[in-house]
Parts: C-alpha cells; structure tokens; sequence
C-alpha cells in the first residue's frame, strides 16, 4: 500500500512537470512572438516620425493640425 501512494504520487509529481513544461514552451513562444511585435513597431513609428519631422517644420508653430 505504502509503495503504491508512493508510486501515484511520482506518476503525478511527472504529470505535473510535464504540463508545467508545455506551459513553459508556450509561453516562451508567445513572449518570442510579442518581442518581435513590439520590434515592428518600433521601426514603424520610428518611420512615422521621421516622416512627420519635416511637416511639423513646415507648420507654424511646429505642431500639424
């Protein structure tokens, strides 16, 4: 009886890594996946801004309208 609770409890004890792993890989995937976004997104608004500097020197004031 004792060797089968300690049995249950290491098939559970591998469960549980094995779906604390999973979740791991998946959040690595999902954090790659962010971090590649907000790359792009740097670059666009860098884009953006660099498109824009010369309009707002056209503007009285500097600031489009």
């Amino acid at each position: 009886m004792k060797n089968l609770i300690f049995l249950g409890a290491l098939v559970l004890a591998l469960g549980l890594i094995g779906y604390l792993y999973q979740q791991l890989t998946a959040t690595q995937k999902a954090l790659e996946f962010a971090e590649k976004r907000f790359t792009d997104c740097e670059k666009v608004t860098f884009q953006l801004q660099n498109q824009l500097a010369p309009l707002q020197k056209k503007q009285p004031g500097g600031v489009p309208q």
